[in-house]
């Protein structure tokens, strides 16, 4: 009689750490706060890089699971954002900018976005291959053209280029909307003759195309643009340089044009989030070098305010005025 009370005991014992251990594990579990970095396609920079963010605040901010999402690009970005499916977003300041005003593509809606920190500067490729009869700008008139995926700022800032150049993307183009991986494809298989990307050094997918056997790239300068662009735009666009040997068989530099590209959060996130993440990009930053080297413009020189006009958040401001930044 005894034994069998002292084994029921034991077994409660074991039900009730059981129980313990299920209910602690669970509240662990419940502490786990998921973070969502909208990035853009995968055969772009933003990507790897949003992989690389979410790898380091994973591993360094405790509580938090951050997971990178392939997207259409900034202006799909924005638009999570401001309905909370997304905490951190890759977004071209030209587009952020647009979302913070409610024009354009987000005319009636203006999105509470807000900078956490300036990245690196995006260039514009206007991207073809021997063969298709494009030398300059005005050639594109009549071709068949991708001016980036729906939902992109690539799409953005290709219609204002388009504009500057005394095209219309309407009527002087035969028109396609492709991610750059998909408009490299397209390219190869001449379904299309030419195609905008705007992106970060080196682009992969661009890497890519210029490898192709049989293929010679090129890229159309456009930099005398920015001026027009400017002019009705605001002060976002200047004339750049995609030196000779950035890419396979480009033998001559490409004078293109460039726009900032911001990382941003909803002015709901706390400011303490807010602090942490910047924190950590700017301390686990060669961690995020060995993933992409545009990252090596993740320094503290580049946040200035006239990079970013859209509002910055106050978590941010703190973390670079505490590092000697005039905010």
């Amino acid at each position: 009689m005894w034994k069998r009370e002292m084994i029921r005991r034991h077994k409660l014992g074991l039900a009730v750490l059981a129980l313990a251990t299920t209910v602690a594990a669970g509240t662990v579990f419940a502490q786990q706060r998921a973070i969502s970095i909208a990035t853009g396609g995968t055969g772009g920079v933003y990507y790897p890089l949003g992989g690389g963010l979410a790898n380091v605040l994973s591993k360094t901010l405790p509580g938090i699971q951050a997971t990178a999402e392939v997207t259409g690009g900034s202006v799909d970005n924005l638009k999570l954002i401001n309905a909370g499916r997304s905490e951190v977003a890759f977004s071209m300041v030209d587009a952020a900018l647009d979302a913070y005003k409610g024009q354009d593509k987000f005319k009636g809606t203006e999105v509470p976005v807000r900078t956490l920190m300036v990245l690196y500067p995006n260039q514009m490729h206007v991207v073809t291959i021997e063969g298709m009869g494009i030398e300059k700008m005005a050639d594109l008139k009549g071709k068949r053209v991708s001016t980036g995926s729906g939902g992109s700022a690539t799409e953005v800032m290709a219609f204002r280029v388009i504009e500057a150049a005394g095209l219309d993307k309407d009527k002087d183009l035969k028109r396609e909307r492709l991610g750059v991986a998909e408009s490299v494809n397209a390219l190869k298989d001449h379904k299309i003759d030419a195609f905008f990307w705007v992106g970060g050094l080196p682009t992969s997918a661009v890497t890519d195309l210029g490898a192709t056997p049989g293929v010679k790239l090129k890229l159309i300068d456009h930099a005398d643009l920015a001026a027009k662009m400017n002019a009705k735009y605001g002060d976002l666009y200047a004339g750049s340089t995609i030196k000779s040997g950035t890419y396979p068989g480009q033998t001559t530099d490409n004078k293109n044009t460039v726009v900032w590209n911001i990382l941003v959060a909803n002015a709901k996130m706390s400011d303490q989030d807010a602090y942490n993440i910047v924190k950590t990009i700017f301390d686990k930053k060669a961690d995020l070098v060995a993933v992409h080297g545009e990252a090596k413009n993740f320094t503290l020189e580049n946040q200035v305010k006239s990079y970013s006009p859209i509002p910055w958040h106050p978590g941010a401001v703190k973390y670079m005025t505490e590092h000697g930044v005039k905010m």
